[in-house]
């Protein structure tokens, strides 16, 4: 009688189906090399995109959070840029508020495929933050931020609970308030040398209740860029009272 030894595939492909797994194709076991590197705003640190780098992450994307100095426009864009440096593969480059500054000159990289705005300034070239929104009332938050005697920006813990994140639990905006970073005020004077978004597709996030950045002024931004828009109803943090919704935004601009 003559005994038919399995090949080695054949074998593991019956082991596996025995122990209740599936064989992974080529294709869905291959994991692209993208990197979403993620761009905080004004008052805050990277770790305002904590509960949406796990999304990201479970989807197989690499993720980088930067950590802006706030000093100046100029230091936040290098920092932005060695971030790019950093990565092997594609980026797609995400901002938050002031965040949306350095990511439209740093995007400029040939790295970077796309480019996703959350709430965030999409300046043209030659513009400062403070050239935006001139012809929109100030929001509520806006007008009670506190200077210190060398000219650096914060909010006061109210105001962070009240303005900035209102949607999102007292006990976080208290601790995002403690360990805020306070931004040099004469970064909003510095104007961009290039608007990224003229070569790359891009994608707007607008917050329908934000009290930071006038809602308008985001919807104008978002027409001027021809960015894809979705509008949440949120705060001027969406990252973290709706990470899902902006993950599934950031996904989408990762797959094109």
């Amino acid at each position: 009688m003559r005994i038919t030894v399995p090949s080695f595939q054949n074998l593991l492909l019956a082991l596996t189906m025995l122990a209740g797994f599936t064989m992974p194709t080529l294709a869905s076991a291959a994991t692209p090399d993208t990197t979403v590197v993620l761009v905080h705003g004004a008052f805050v640190d990277g770790s305002e995109w904590n509960k949406v780098v796990p999304l990201l992450q479970a989807q197989g994307l690499k993720v980088v959070a930067v950590q802006n100095p706030l000093t100046s426009l100029a230091a936040d864009v290098e920092a932005t840029k060695r971030a790019i440096a950093e990565q092997t593969g594609k980026v797609v480059l995400v901002g938050h508020s002031w965040g949306g500054m350095a990511i439209t000159e740093a995007g400029a990289s040939d790295k970077v495929s796309a480019l996703v705005y959350v709430a965030a300034f999409a300046p043209s070239e030659g513009q400062a933050a403070n050239d935006l929104g001139k012809e929109f009332e100030p929001p509520a938050g806006m007008k009670r931020l506190r200077s210190d005697d060398t000219g650096y920006l914060s909010l006061p813990a109210e105001v962070m609970a009240n303005d900035f994140a209102p949607d999102v639990p007292k006990a976080e905006t208290n601790l995002m308030a403690v360990s805020q970073v306070p931004i040099n005020s004469k970064g909003f004077d510095e104007k961009v040398s290039v608007a990224a978004w003229k070569t790359k597709p891009s994608y707007f996030i607008v917050a329908a209740n934000d009290r930071m950045m006038a809602t308008d002024l985001q919807l104008s931004m978002a027409k001027k860029i021809g960015a894809k828009t979705t509008i949440l109803k949120t705060s001027h943090a969406p990252m973290l009272s709706q990470p899902q919704q902006v993950a599934d935004v950031i996904l989408e601009a990762a797959k094109r």
